[in-house]
């Protein structure tokens, strides 16, 4: 009864929302980034669909996001019910269900449901490719030192084994310049390489890739992609085949607010054949998208528990999140932009970053700046020391309000003195 009190008042707010549009921008739900900043009401609304702590302000959600109260309880309620007949309630019960759950994400994501398997994270997710994907010695794959760590090492192990060559690019970060960054892969290109890694959206600073036009790019030079969407899956509005990959992986805890340990992968339908399991199948060179599914005994209610992350996602809509995390982006970075000493790892264009922002303060460490916005003004975010980002990575989400932002500009207006 509350989680539909919550839609019922939610639901009102967006119908008077567009009263105040005109009715091109009410038919086709394109929200600016100022419309969006009048909309506080209805995001206090939203905030209402989380516990958020009164006492402490989350702005890390760039690693994992909190999960709604409606999919904790869904969560609690599964747990509770495989609790008094595992063997029955998980696999005749539960697991009936990830079939309507594939078709939910796929929807979510604008792709075939025949090409999504759902797994525990984009670690798995992306792991499955990078070990599962036929390569030979001297094949050269192409990936940057900002891509994330656990895929780095995945590939340092495929280099180690199977004695393929890894290539790295050089990022020159913050961009804001599309040919620079496309530009940067392509020099890198060869008769050799076999596959491109594009992280769509870099965690050291929420850097946004020009995706689609790499991979094209890797398309004419012969090459696939992979695309790791961790971090731009239900932030950034698109369809996953419109990245232009041929693989692609992601978190579903992350800004799809899914229950911790919960992930998705997508395969071309005419790629799933080539590519080997990372975990055993009876037909691992079958096409059948669930041969990566095979996980063993998992968390079944985390699965199911997710629909309930869905639902929300597809209240707000992932137009109107993007546009609002956005601006609360930049609502803090501009406001703070004067501080002495103070430098951004993050653009501030919405086409290059969007929610995650990560700044310094001269002469002082990232983990320093973090233990100082903690302790004086109980700000949780966090320190980042890699490659040339050095400073502290602020990630607000849909329930952050602006009145805890500008307690963040008070507490890093005090870091610059």
């Amino acid at each position: 009864m509350h989680r539909r009190s919550f839609i019922q008042q939610t639901a009102s707010l967006l119908g008077l929302s567009a009263l105040h549009q005109t009715p091109v921008q009410a038919f086709s739900g394109v929200f600016s980034a100022a419309a969006a900043s009048d909309e506080e009401d209805f995001w206090r609304e939203i905030r209402l669909a989380y516990a958020a702590s009164p006492n402490i302000i989350n702005l890390n959600n760039g690693g994992v996001c909190p999960t709604p109260r409606a999919a904790m309880d869904a969560l609690d309620h599964y747990n509770r019910m495989c609790g008094e007949a595992p063997s029955y309630y998980m696999w005749r019960i539960l697991d009936q269900n990830r079939e309507p759950l594939r078709y939910n994400l796929a929807q979510l994501g604008g792709c075939d449901a025949e090409e999504v398997a759902i797994n525990r994270n984009a670690t798995e997710a992306l792991n499955t490719i990078i070990f599962g994907l036929p390569l030979e010695a001297g094949d050269e794959v192409v990936l940057s030192k900002y891509d994330y760590p656990n895929m780095i090492n995945a590939w340092k192990q495929r280099e180690l084994r199977d004695k393929i060559k890894l290539v790295w690019v050089d990022l020159d970060l913050p961009s804001e310049d599309t040919n620079a960054i496309v530009k940067a892969f392509t020099d890198k290109f060869s008769r050799k390489t076999k596959l491109v890694h594009v992280t769509h959206i870099i965690n050291w600073c929420g850097q946004i890739l020009p995706a689609r036009q790499i991979a094209d790019a890797a398309h004419r030079a012969g090459a696939e992609v992979l695309i790791d969407g961790a971090h731009s899956f239900a932030l950034l509005d698109y369809k996953i085949p419109d990245l232009g990959g041929d693989y692609y992986g992601t978190s579903l805890h992350k800004w799809l607010c899914a229950p911790i340990g919960t992930g998705m992968m997508w395969v071309k339908k005419e790629k799933i054949e080539k590519i080997w399991p990372l975990t055993c199948a009876d037909k691992p060179q079958s096409n059948d998208i669930r041969k990566f599914e095979h996980l063993g005994t998992r968390s079944f209610p985390i699965e199911m528990a997710t629909g309930y992350s869905i639902d929300l996602q597809q209240l707000i809509g992932t137009k109107r999140k993007q546009q609002r995390l956005q601006y609360l982006k930049n609502y803090w970075m501009d406001q703070v932009a004067d501080v002495p000493g103070i430098k951004f790892f993050t653009a501030r264009h919405p086409e290059y970053g969007c929610a995650i922002g990560t700044f310094g303060i001269e002469g002082k460490k990232g983990s320093e700046l973090a233990d100082i916005l903690f302790r004086d003004a109980k700000i949780h975010a966090v320190g980042i020391d890699w490659e040339q980002v050095k400073g502290v990575r602020v990630t607000p989400n849909v329930y952050s309000t602006t009145n805890e932002l500008d307690k963040l500009v008070s507490a890093i207006r005090k870091l610059g003195v």
